[in-house]
């Protein structure tokens, strides 16, 4: 058998071929050991771990069934999450997520929402200026008095049901941000 040596073109063909695999396979690598650190540590396939606390139901005024309601929602898992609906069986006629905005005139207004996404470590605080829930107080007999204990449950899109309990307060006597 007889070697021969490659010609000089061949030589910087075979360099220019190597030279573009190497940057693929060294992109490839960065990916890799960036999800791998990101795995180690926890954060990759996570879910969201939502936590509902400090619910607040304002006393209605006299004469109007219509009040807000208002939770801290905290997001301690490593994805996101959107509340999706709110529910309770001391509710007269449904409960309404919105948001408040301000138009062009500094006029403000609320405007209903499908879902308020709440981001990996992330929280919500609803409050009058922000997001909050509307509801409509029961009547009659089973009417709220400063002090009752209203149950509600908040449904995440991907992390399900979370029962929580609300006091309901005079408006004014508890800050909500």
């Amino acid at each position: 058998m007889k070697w021969t040596i490659p010609a000089l073109g061949d030589r910087r063909r075979l360099r220019d071929g190597a030279l573009a695999a190497l940057v693929p396979v060294a992109a490839c690598s960065v990916a890799l050991a960036g999800l791998t650190a990101w795995t180690g540590t926890g954060g990759a396939g996570s879910p969201a771990l939502m936590s509902v606390t400090e619910g607040r139901v304002l006393l209605p005024s006299a004469g109007v069934a219509e009040t807000a309601a208002f939770f801290r929602i905290a997001n301690r898992g490593g994805s996101a999450d959107s509340l999706i609906r709110v529910t309770s069986r001391d509710v007269s006629d449904g409960i309404t997520l919105a948001r408040h905005r301000m138009n062009d005139g500094n006029g403000a207004y609320r405007a209903a929402v499908d879902s308020v996404a709440i981001l990996a470590g992330d929280s919500l605080a609803m409050s009058p200026r922000g997001v909050d829930l509307t509801v409509t107080a029961p009547a009659g007999e089973r009417s709220w008095t400063s002090g009752d204990l209203v149950p509600f449950t908040l449904e995440f899109r991907h992390s399900g049901r979370v029962k929580v309990l609300a006091v309901v307060v005079r408006p004014g006597t508890v800050p909500l941000q």
